[in-house]
């Protein structure tokens, strides 16, 4: 197998997720979920390739055997389609993955590993009473939260509840558009009131 062209493909498959937006990665891992009719999280070739066709992406066949035969490690014709989406995301250092933990369990506050319009409430309504809308009296505090909740939830489908997966697939494409660690660390920091290093 060329582990050159595979690294290659996924790069290719990952720039056109970006290219459509921030949370295109997570949106991809949503086509892919909703395939998934039995839940085991796997995918077969047709299901790759349907699924990659619904994103809006065209692989040639060949490609497509080779991406999925690399995926498949057990050759039971069937892929886990939650590797390959982490394996899409653009690298983050450690450090940016930490911070991107430490915000999902600053607002996870009942600790259920998924965020809701009730663990905003708790945790993120000082940040809504800032917001311009909730001022100018146009948006109440709850529209607020529902609209930060459905900015990092599925694109054009939103559920109200966001996975650990759906807020990292999320703040990797925010990552992508950010070169300096420092200037990402304070971002994260300022947005989401995590105490500084050392603190």
């Amino acid at each position: 197998m060329d582990h050159t062209k595979v690294d290659n493909l996924i790069e290719q498959i990952r720039n056109s997720c970006l290219i459509k937006n921030v949370s295109g990665i997570k949106y991809l891992s949503v086509i892919f979920r909703r395939m998934d009719t039995d839940f085991d999280k796997r995918l077969s070739y047709q299901e790759l390739d349907e699924g990659l066709k619904t994103f809006g992406l065209e692989i040639v066949k060949d490609d497509l055997m080779m991406l999925f035969d690399a995926f498949d490690k057990n050759k039971d014709n069937q892929i886990d389609f939650l590797e390959l989406v982490a394996k899409l995301r653009p690298p983050m250092t450690k450090r940016r993955v930490e911070l991107i933990n430490q915000a999902f369990d600053c607002l996870d506050a009942n600790k259920d590993g998924i965020l809701n319009i009730d663990d905003l409430k708790i945790v993120y309504s000082t940040n809504a009473k800032q917001h311009p809308k909730f001022i100018s009296g146009e948006w109440t505090e709850e529209q607020v939260l529902r609209n930060f909740l459905d900015s990092i939830d599925t694109p054009g489908n939103p559920d109200g509840k966001v996975t650990r997966e759906e807020f990292m697939n999320y703040y990797a494409g925010v990552s992508s558009t950010v070169d300096d660690d420092s200037y990402f660390d304070l971002m994260m920091r300022a947005c989401y009131g995590l105490p500084n290093r050392g603190s």
